[in-house]
């Protein structure tokens, strides 16, 4: 017999603003299940775990916490005010005065000393706060929403590992795909007020959702079609007995009242870019650039050619000086020394992940007209306010609705509607991804890959990266950037899948258990050397199939006489793939080796 959930809620009913957002919802949860819940923006996904957290009381339906139970819930935007330091905030969450060593040791774990004021704290300073806070109070039942945001790739990193050896209970909401395919093993998906469930991971969810999806069109035409076969009879053949008209009459009158009330999916967004005219093919070029910040070197003897077209990924940990890069790169900052050549007619259009330019008391329809009129300037087209702010998924009522009054997701859509109205040759996107759902992400990654001016791309999204970017730039250290082709993946393999990697970010030493003792030897191989086994021989197999052909295109006797440049493009790429598939081979060999000795002990 299966044992009861340490959380579950049932027929979750709750009604904001006169609208109904959640219509029977719920979930349940168990030990040592990771459960990870997604849905649109604003679908009730945040709503649903204040609830379950007893923030939220909803209307009707069932909240029930295992007596004795201990549950940790991360916000969205965690509150630090009424605490001095952040020692102070970790250890107010912790109710056992025996585990509250974990504090330190959890807050050192995430490159805090614990003395940091909480009035001075950044976003991702903030953030990591609250997160040493949950997991020092080691709950049987932990709530994270959008956990990531505001994180760098090291500290996701971390993160991904602790979560992963947890034994407690855990539902995470977050838009970072990677995170939830190695943490999941269920998912709930909310949609429409409702809540459905896989048990297959989240690998499996996409594909699921559109069965579902296209299930209920075929339902609903189905039933559109009985209803056209009603009224023609009622039309046509009410002639029979009386007793059986007046069913069929009421069988209509059902029949019109149940499509009435199908919720039908929303529609998705449209993204477009407006491109400017044409640019110059140089975009900007990079050498031996020098910048420091005080005695700290953030970029040392940096040379880079961007290229139209390109879509450059910027990577490190907060603080590497990704923001400087981008900033010397588009002309905002001049270099100590070198020289950066900036082609000309660039139309530079910037999205701002802290969302400066959003005014919270302007109206949504002020901001996307600039407050003229109820006209939008999209590129050399105007539209009404209203249509445009439907490709967005708005609604009509919105638009007299204050910005500050928004959802963190609807702030992110209404950012994008703002850039993309833009022509623009030169987009600068710094953490797009941050609150928006999988969906507007899947949206945003096409009209990325199909845009025909140059993108400069700071994110810490795994995924958005492996999908995005052509190249990815990341620190060495030091001040120290590499360009690698490709995205985050392909930058790991070719840094011998060593990940990226900050100073004070480093594992704590207590155990899961809260014991204080160390944690044992691993009897398997960690999460990042298992996923370097597993993705390894794809890379093999992709590097072999470039090899091949790059060796027929050379088998061409006539290529160095017609064209040298393109014989010599070939033989340096076929050189380069040759060496990249050599140092898989040996990775793949080293991790297969230590495997079997970690199974033979």
């Amino acid at each position: 017999m299966a044992a009861p959930p340490l959380l579950s809620l049932q027929d979750i009913f709750l009604t904001l603003g006169g609208k109904p957002l959640l219509a029977g919802a719920g979930f349940a949860v168990g030990r040592g299940e990771k459960l990870c819940l997604v849905g649109r923006n604003g679908s009730g996904k945040s709503t649903l775990l204040k609830i379950a957290a007893g923030q939220i009381q909803p209307d009707s339906g069932t909240v029930f916490l295992q007596p004795g139970a201990r549950l940790s819930y991360l916000p969205q935007e965690p509150d630090l005010s009424a605490h001095a330091t952040t020692l102070d905030y970790v250890l107010a969450q912790i109710s056992d005065p025996q585990q509250e060593w974990r504090a330190g040791a959890m807050l050192g774990a995430l490159g805090l000393t614990g003395q940091e004021r909480t009035p001075t704290l950044s976003g991702g300073e903030a953030r990591r706060c609250a997160i040493a806070g949950v997991l020092a109070a080691a709950p049987d039942v932990l709530l994270l929403d959008e956990p990531t945001n505001h994180l760098d790739m090291p500290t996701i990193e971390w993160l991904e590992r602790e979560l992963l050896e947890l034994g407690t209970a855990l539902v995470i909401i977050s838009h970072d795909r990677r995170l939830l395919a190695t943490l999941s093993r269920s998912v709930v998906w909310l949609d429409r007020g409702i809540s459905r469930r896989l048990d297959e991971g989240f690998a499996r969810f996409e594909a699921w959702r559109e069965e579902l999806l296209e299930q209920e069109e075929r339902d609903a035409h189905k039933l559109s079609r009985q209803i056209a076969r009603e009224e023609d009879w009622m039309r046509y053949g009410v002639t029979a007995r009386r007793k059986r008209n007046v069913r069929r009459v009421r069988e209509l009158a059902s029949l019109r009242a149940t499509r009435r009330e199908t919720v039908r999916a929303t529609g998705s967004v449209t993204l477009n870019a407006q491109m400017a005219g044409p640019s110059s093919k140089l975009v900007a070029v990079a050498e031996g650039v020098n910048k420091a910040w005080g005695e700290k070197q953030v970029v040392r003897n940096l040379d880079l050619r961007v290229l139209r077209g390109d879509r450059l990924g910027i990577v490190g940990a907060n603080g590497a000086g990704k923001t400087t890069l981008l900033r010397l790169l588009t002309g905002q900052e001049e270099p100590d020394s070198g020289r950066i050549m900036r082609g000309p007619s660039l139309e530079m259009v910037t999205l701002d992940q802290q969302r400066r330019a959003l005014d919270p008391q302007r109206t949504l329809s002020d901001t996307l007209t600039e407050g003229g009129g109820d006209m939008v300037q999209v590129g050399s087209e105007r539209r009404h306010v209203i249509g445009y702010m439907k490709d967005f998924l708005f609604r009509p009522e919105q638009a007299r609705t204050p910005v500050g009054a928004l959802s963190g997701g609807e702030r992110g859509r209404l950012m994008l509607a703002c850039a993309l109205a833009k022509p623009s040759s030169l987009l600068v996107l710094d953490e797009p991804t941050n609150d928006l759902d999988l969906e507007t992400l899947d949206i945003l990654q096409d009209m990325l890959s199909t845009y025909e001016g140059t993108v400069l791309l700071v994110s810490h999204d795994r995924d958005f990266l492996d999908r995005v970017a052509t190249s990815v730039v990341a620190t060495q250290g030091d001040g120290e950037w590499f360009e690698y082709a490709g995205g985050y993946s392909d930058m790991l393999v070719q840094r011998n899948l060593q990940p990226l990697t900050t100073e004070p970010v480093v594992a704590p030493t207590v155990s899961p258990k809260g014991s204080g003792a160390p944690r044992s030897a691993a009897k398997k191989l960690s999460y990042k050397d298992q996923y370097a086994l597993d993705r390894l021989p794809e890379e093999m197999a992709q590097l072999e199939s470039r090899i091949v052909e790059l060796r027929e295109k050379l088998q061409d006797s006539t290529l160095y006489g017609r064209d040298p440049a393109r014989f010599e493009h070939y033989t340096a790429a076929l050189q380069t793939a040759e060496a990249a598939l050599a140092t898989c081979e040996e990775r793949w060999l080293e991790l297969e080796m230590k495997r079997e000795a970690l199974q033979a002990d």
